[in-house]
């Protein structure tokens, strides 16, 4: 079969031939892949910059997807950590990290949306204790996921949704209640929520920021690390934990047990048509020329 496939890490993958997959239990099938999406995540999988990454290669990225199963059901799934992703034109899928769409589901969509949408999903239903009408400050929202976190709070009844990000003129195009630039985010000090997809040093002046010009530092500040885009660390002061009530946590594999992420899919799939998602499908022999591709502010999906 045909499948992308990356042979040394930092480089991007190449269409090849490649062995197909066999179901090795009970649990699992080999899917014919419809769509697999080109995530942030994927790209950390496929570089070996990933936390979960095991340093295998060869290896076929791809970390979930729409598949066709042998009984004709359209399924959205979520591999483990393995060399054998979904970037294929078949996979093996353990049937149950799936869930079965409905018929006239887009595949491109689901695709597309579903892991950005996961990560504020899951961090707001399952990693803290998130309250209907609390305020949410979504740092890093003209990406992607971040562009989903607002829709999703609002979603999940959020009072204000307010956006942050570098960039004024893609901000205005995020559905917040408020944008703010990193340089205006002391008016955003009184939030409830933080979901932080930047990390590094903007996250650490954000912090300061936030920490300090809370009108009262008693007040419960939940702050979850999702992404990490402007770096893998922070310099945090220690005041910064004892000055507020600040409390500070993670979301992601590892964090959230799987049975938990594995429930959420199937609450998310029912909404996930909802809410705004900018997808493009490239062809999986495009996929070295799509991965090169990381300006693009629509999410890519490769398509067998």
């Amino acid at each position: 079969m045909r499948a992308a496939v990356v042979t040394e890490f930092g480089t991007p993958p190449t269409c090849q031939d490649f062995a197909e997959p066999q179901p090795a239990t009970g649990d699992e099938v080999l899917v014919d892949v419809v769509a697999a999406g080109l995530h942030p995540r994927v790209r950390s999988q496929a570089d070996g910059s990933h936390y979960t990454g095991s340093g295998e290669l060869p290896l076929v990225p791809g970390i979930d997807g729409v598949g066709r199963a042998p009984d004709g059901t359209l399924r959205y799934f979520v591999l483990p950590d393995t060399s054998m992703g979904a970037m294929a034109e078949r996979t093996v899928v353990d049937t149950r990290r799936s869930v079965v769409l409905p018929e006239d589901a887009d595949p491109i969509t689901v695709a597309a949306g579903m892991n950005p949408a996961m990560s504020a999903w899951v961090a707001l239903r399952r990693r803290i204790e998130f309250a209907a009408g609390q305020d949410v400050l979504v740092l890093g929202a003209t990406g992607n996921a971040g562009r989903l976190a607002v829709q999703i709070a609002k979603h999940l009844g959020a009072g204000r949704v307010i956006a942050a990000g570098r960039d004024a003129a893609r901000l205005a195009e995020v559905p917040a209640d408020e944008a703010l630039t990193f340089d205006e985010l002391g008016k955003a000090a009184d939030v409830d929520v933080v979901l932080d997809y930047v990390w590094g040093p903007p996250t650490a002046d954000a912090l300061r920021t936030i920490v300090t010009e809370r009108s009262d530092r008693g007040r419960p500040l939940t702050w979850v690390e999702i992404g990490s885009v402007a770096g893998r660390t922070i310099e945090l002061p220690s005041a910064a934990l004892r000055a507020a009530r600040l409390q500070l946590v993670g979301s992601g594999q590892g964090s959230v047990p799987t049975r938990d992420i594995v429930t959420e899919l199937h609450a998310l799939v029912n909404e996930i048509g909802s809410f705004r998602i900018d997808a493009r499908a490239v062809p999986l022999q495009d996929v070295e020329s799509a991965w090169r591709d990381t300006g693009s502010a629509q999410r890519l999906v490769v398509t067998p």
